[in-house]
This record gives C-alpha cells, sequence and structure tokens, in this order.
C-alpha cells in the first residue's frame, strides 16, 4: 500500500525539483534566476500547448506530486526538519547523471517514518529535533538521530546542524550518521555530492560488515567442523596412525565421510572408515552422529554385527530421507597385532601392504549391505591374518572413483593398488604415502575430485 503523502510545506519548489529554493545567505534575485534557467523542465506539456523549450521551467501552480511522478530520478533524500517559517534550506539538487534528486518532506518522526519507503536513499536529518517522548536537554542531543539510526539503519543519513554547533555535527558522524552539514553553508553542489558520498559510504559500511560476519560466520564454521573430526585414542598401542581428509564440497573442512580409531582397555584397536551418501552439511552431520555413536557403542564393548545392527538402527532415526544410506568398513585388530577382524557393510575392503608382498586387497566375499538399506541385516565378521609387521590401508570410494584422463574410465581398485605398489616403491610411508596418493588421484581426474575423500593408516613395525 502506497504511504500516505503528508501536507506540503511552503517551498513546493525546491522539494519537487522543479525550480530553485530562494538564495541562502542572503543571495540576490540575479542568482536565483540563472539557477531557475538551469533547472530541467518537469512539467508534461498539455494537448494544445506547443512543446516547451529545454530551458523552460514549471507554471507556479504545479503540484509537487505531480512533478516527482513526471522526472525521473535516481536518488530520493528524505528531509526531517521542522520549518514553521517556511524558508527554504534545500536547494536544487542533481545526482550524478545530471538527473534531479527527488526530495520528500518530513516536519516529525512520526511523519518520517511513514514516508521512509524503500526508494529513499537518503536522510537528511535537523539534529534540532526533539525525538519522540523526550523533553530534550544536553542528555538528549542525539536521541532523534539514534531513533532515526534504530527506525533506518539501512539507510545513509547526515545529520543539519547550525554553525555554532558543529561539535555535535561531529559527535553525530561517532554516533553512525555518514557526514554532518551546517545549515549556513548550504548549497545545490555540497549537498547533492554530500547524498552521494553519503550513499556510497552507506553502501561499502554494510557491504564491509557483511564482509566481516560472513568471515565470522565461516570461522565458527571452520572452528565447529574441526572439533568434529576425530582424535585418535591410541594411548598404550604401539601402532602408528595417519589420516588424510579431503571433503568435496567446496570451501568446506567436513564431508559425508568419516573415520575414527580407539583402543579399548583390553588392548584391541578398533578402527573404522564410513561414507553417508550426498555430499551437503546433511551428510555431514549425519556422518559425525554415526562415529560418535559407532565409538560410544565401541567403548561400550559392541563389535561386529550387534555393533553394526545398532549404527544402523542410529542412521534410520537420524536420517532425513529413508533413500540414504552409509557404507561402512571397521577392523578390530588383536592385542598381538597379528590378526584382525573385518567387517564391511557395502565399503570396499582395506588395503594391507606387507614386507616382500605386494600390496593386495583384504577378502570381501562376505561383504555385506549398506547401512540404511535392509532392516534385519547381517554383516559377518571376517578373520584376518595380518603377520607381524604390515600397514592397513582404509579408504572411502571418493578415492577410486576418480577419472583417469581423458578416457573417463575410473582408477578403480585394481588402479588405485598399482599406484599404491608404486609409491611403496619409490620409498613412501605413511603421511606421504597418503599424500601421495590422494594427490595422484586428483592429478589422475584432471582436477579436484568432487567426492569426498578419507584415508586413514595403520602401521605395526616389530
Amino acid at each position: 500500500m502506497p504511504a500516505p503523502v503528508p501536507r506540503q510545506r511552503a517551498i513546493p519548489a525546491a522539494e519537487s525539483g522543479q525550480a530553485p529554493a530562494a538564495p541562502p545567505n542572503g543571495g540576490s534575485v540575479q542568482d536565483s534566476a540563472e539557477a531557475l534557467a538551469a533547472a530541467p523542465c518537469t512539467t508534461a506539456p498539455s494537448e494544445n500547448a506547443a512543446a516547451p523549450s529545454e530551458n523552460a521551467t514549471a507554471p507556479a501552480g504545479t503540484a509537487p506530486d505531480r512533478a516527482e511522478t513526471a522526472v525521473p530520478t535516481n536518488l530520493t533524500l528524505l528531509l526531517i526538519e521542522d520549518d514553521p517559517g517556511g524558508s527554504p534550506i534545500v536547494p536544487d539538487l542533481l545526482d550524478q547523471a545530471g538527473k534531479p534528486i527527488r526530495v520528500r518532506t518530513a516536519r516529525n518522526l512520526t511523519e518520517a517514518e511513514r514516508l521512509l519507503t524503500d526508494d529513499v536513499h537518503c536522510i537528511l536529518l535537523d539534529l534540532a529535533l526533539p525525538a519522540p517522548g523526550r523533553a530534550g536537554g544536553d542528555d538528549d542531543e542525539l536521541a532523534v538521530l539514534q531513533h532515526v539510526l534504530e527506525l533506518a539503519p539501512r539507510h545513509a543519513v547526515l545529520a543539519l546542524t547550525s554553525a555554532d554547533d558543529t561539535e555535535r555535527g561531529a559527535e553525530a558522524v561517532r554516533v553512525g550518521a555518514q557526514d554532518y552539514l551546517v545549515r549556513d553553508e548550504l548549497d545545490g553542489r555540497l549537498l547533492s555530492r554530500a547524498i552521494r558520498y553519503a550513499v556510497e559510504r552507506k553502501r561499502s559500511d554494510s557491504a564491509e560488515r557483511r564482509l566481516a560476519e560472513g568471515r565470522l560466520r565461516a570461522q565458527e564454521n571452520a572452528r565447529l567442523e574441526r572439533g568434529l573430526l576425530p582424535t585418535p585414542l591410541l594411548e598404550g598401542s604401539p601402532l602408528r596412525f595417519a589420516a588424510r581428509y579431503r571433503p568435496g564440497r567446496s570451501r568446506a573442512l567436513l564431508g559425508g565421510d568419516f573415520y575414527d580409531v580407539v583402543r579399548t582397555p583390553d588392548g584391541t584397536v578398533h578402527a573404522m572408515i564410513g561414507d553417508v551418501c550426498g555430499h551437503g552439511p546433511d551428510e555431514a552431520a549425519l556422518g559425525v552422529e554415526l562415529r560418535i555413536a559407532w565409538r560410544a557403542l565401541t567403548l561400550a564393548g559392541l563389535c561386529g554385527d550387534e555393533l553394526l545392527g545398532t549404527l544402523q538402527q542410529v542412521l534410520e532415526h537420524e536420517r532425513a530421507d529413508d533413500e540414504i544410506f552409509a557404507t561402512l568398513c571397521t577392523v578390530d585388530i588383536a592385542p598381538d597385532g597379528c590378526r584382525a577382524g573385518l567387517c564391511l557393510a557395502g565399503h570396499p575392503s582395506p588395503l594391507l601392504v606387507r614386507p616382500g608382498l605386494p600390496a593386495r586387497l583384504l577378502p570381501y566375499d562376505d561383504n555385506g549391505p549398506a547401512l540404511g538399506l535392509l532392516s534385519g541385516a547381517r554383516w559377518p565378521r571376517m578373520q584376518v591374518e595380518l603377520g607381524a609387521e604390515w600397514s592397513l590401508m582404509l579408504y572411502t570410494d571418493g578415492l577410486i572413483e576418480g577419472r583417469v584422463g581423458d578416457s573417463g574410465e575410473r582408477l578403480g581398485q585394481d588402479g588405485m593398488v598399482d599406484m599404491v605398489r608404486r609409491q611403496l616403491t619409490a620409498g613412501l610411508h605413511g603421511e606421504e604415502l597418503l599424500q601421495a596418493a590422494v594427490s595422484e588421484v586428483r592429478d589422475l581426474n584432471g582436477g579436484e575430485l568432487t567426492d569426498d575423500v578419507a584415508v586413514l593408516l595403520l602401521d605395526r613395525a616389530p
């Protein structure tokens, strides 16, 4: 609904941009005439009238609201100033393109609130106005400005003060105004420039504030996501641990892949890696929930089929859609470090590396379904012999599903095994091996991988 138009003041020509205001500081009539000749035409001709010349002026009886709708303008100024004598303080204003700046006038804040629409770019506020509900005085010098800043937080504000009160103008800028102007020094060029400056400064301040807020949110999200990555609990274990994690989401630190490693009081080391389908923040949150649930259940003594069945219940309760599932690989390494139990829930099998033997994948014939696909599913636990010295690499499918060159073929598990064998031959181990593996997969893909990648490595030396 359009805002109601207040009673017009005694200076319609200055408010509408039709004609120049009376010259400030006792300017001559000749000055006004020269300004009048330079004013643009704002009145549409009648059907029987000849077209006006370029420098023609509007008739004295033209209504201000008609002229405002007829003049194209880029900027709108809201003047909030109580002037009982009707003496104009706003001369003709032109924007940077030479178009008239439209002026609306409000005599008090109540009237200003009605006129404060989205098309207003700047507010020129008389600091001498009393604030609503305040009686004035030294303590209330900037109360009217503070009220306007609360009323119009997205608008540029220019403070208007007298020549003997410039200190209050400077204080107004400190409080939140974009600039202050002295009433007796106003002229069209100064005020037009001040309006454009105030509008641009407000835009710049708003953009800078949004950028700062975005940085703070990003920092908070980064701290949160880093905090959600696991801290392995391997105190007392001779095994060495390394991991690499690369989310597929742009500018994210956490994806749908998750992993964890803990050592229980009996000396068994439990390792897990999993992948929630999808790459968004919801999948990342679900992955964190599953990881925390796995750690709690493992420390409580659950393993194998019982643990995975309970995790499936957690997934079914927490997922946003019935089609969401998660793959999982769990390994529990015996206290002597020579053998392990392996459970696969739709997940790729780990890679085992032993001295003097080629790297190979562990058996995956008894691979069970991914979590969340089949109710009442079972996940057999396979016994695996590791030997006295070994390295065990667990990974998500992001490491093997990248493309290889222009052929469009995927790297696959066989390609990954060959790649790791070459890197082992080159003498890479631990963190260096994982870094080289992830980097080479990215290079083979010809750019960033779209899927999340998680890789962890456990080493045992005699």
